[in-house]
């Protein structure tokens, strides 16, 4: 289709396959961004936005913060591109080291990729690398968890569990993997914080030691709290149990962290948050603020030395890696993220506002069509009740909210709000009062 003739529409919006998106519908009706500021969104059409899921969670610190954007033009005036292999740069190692210094305990080896999905399956190579260093080639399986999602590479995709986007890849799927049921339960529906009941779902990683023997299973991969599914908060103890099982079968925990690390939970990850330490965490999204594409990988002291020693001097001790594994522009965000983290006491800030934001989301509770509402931290769930059909009723209160003024992340019949941690209580009551408008307008028209 022919664009119209607004400057802010572009000549052509055929080209352009989208991701993620019901790409005829949207081309009959573009919502184009054009600027962002602060917590505010411009639109082509000239109305603004505000963020109500910090983009994809990637923009917790706002949108145009001046320390970011000055970092990454003065590191390109410098340095634009290194190879990652076999040389480098002092930038990637101070960054190693301040990322060390805020995972738990000894998950101090940091690798660099170049999103989340990327993450996720360089933690899945590591993983098998560290067992065929001890001489445990047996273990080639690994477990995840319903309506998981930890990226769209095949290693991802299969340790995730989100139905529709497994289902039209599934003969190209990595052997070997099971999954365990997901947390969410019908006592559930509009929790504070952490249900009370479900950690046993946790014994589904032992029924699966059982059935297919702890020695052949490498791994188990869950997100402390699963996100893109809408939200779902693990019951107290769950992760623990985790942790109990995996130390008893000599199974490595990962926790994938792309959403929930550096303080979306009020601390600067999760597994801190929730006591228990895995031995790899994966993360992205925040790490450069959203602005400049960054995976990373932590992992414990035992994992990277086992592999180390396993590899002759002048080896090469992984056979993996990106070309734009930590490239400067990438490292200098993440820098001076990092600064801003320390600067502006992020993550008390998110703690500081956890309980306005927790009330303000349960303040929805009397529409008639919410099924359910979750949260923790400055992370929240809603189910829209389905209509017609999945994912319809999720989607047109999307549009509805974007109408009325909210931009947010739906997904399926759910809706994530994820807002920014500079945030004031006037920015949340905006977002929850345009929540409220948006979801009445669905239920008005629908």
């Amino acid at each position: 289709m022919k664009a119209s003739n607004s400057p802010n529409i572009p000549n052509s919006l055929n080209e352009h396959w989208m991701p993620f998106t019901a790409n005829k519908d949207f081309k009959k009706k573009p919502r184009l961004i054009t600027n962002a500021k602060g917590v505010y969104l411009s639109t082509h059409e000239g109305t603004t936005l505000i963020d109500g899921s910090s983009g994809l969670y990637c923009n917790p610190l706002g949108h145009g913060r001046k320390e970011i954007i000055d970092a990454i033009k003065n590191q390109l005036e410098k340095l634009d591109f290194t190879m990652p292999f076999q040389q480098g740069y002092g930038g990637s190692f101070e960054l190693a080291s301040k990322i060390a210094q805020k995972t738990p305990e000894d998950l101090n080896r940091i690798f660099y990729t170049i999103c989340g999905s990327t993450a996720v399956e360089t933690a899945i190579k590591i993983s098998i690398a560290y067992f065929r260093a001890k001489g445990d080639s047996t273990r080639f399986r690994f477990v995840g968890r319903e309506r998981g999602y930890h990226g769209m590479n095949i290693g991802a995709l299969t340790v995730g569990g989100m139905v529709n986007n497994i289902k039209p890849f599934t003969s190209i799927l990595m052997p070997g993997v099971q999954h365990m049921r997901h947390t969410f339960l019908p006592d559930h529906k509009f929790v504070k914080g952490q249900p009370e009941t479900g950690a046993e779902l946790a014994d589904d990683l032992e029924r699966i030691t059982k059935n297919f023997g702890a020695e052949n299973i490498a791994a188990c991969i869950v997100e402390p709290i699963a996100g893109s599914t809408g939200t779902l908060i693990p019951p107290k103890g769950y992760l623990q149990r985790l942790r109990k099982i995996c130390d008893r079968h000599g199974i490595l925990l990962i926790f994938d962290e792309v959403v929930t690390g550096w303080g979306r939970t009020g601390s600067a990850f999760a597994s801190q948050e929730f006591g228990v330490t895995p031995d790899i965490i994966t993360m992205a999204k925040a790490t450069t603020n959203g602005i400049v594409p960054m995976g990373v990988v932590a992992v414990r002291e035992k994992i990277y030395n086992e592999i180390m020693e396993a590899t002759p001097d002048g080896g090469i001790e992984l056979f993996h890696g990106y070309t734009y594994s930590g490239i400067p522009v990438a490292v200098s965000a993440a820098l001076a993220v990092q600064e801003i983290f320390e600067k502006d006491d992020i993550f008390n800030k998110v703690k500081s506002m956890s309980n306005y934001f927790q009330e303000g989301l349960h303040s929805l509770k009397d529409l008639d069509c919410i099924e359910s509402i979750r949260n923790y931290g400055l992370l929240g769930g809603i189910d829209i009740a389905m209509r017609d059909k999945p994912g319809k009723s999720g989607y047109q209160v999307y549009k509805e909210c974007y109408n009325a003024g909210l931009n947010l992340k739906p997904t399926g019949d759910a809706l994530i709000i994820a807002p920014p941690f500079i945030c004031e209580k006037k920015h949340l009551d905006e977002i929850f009062d345009k929540l409220r408008i948006g979801i009445k307008s669905f239920m008005k028209n629908s």
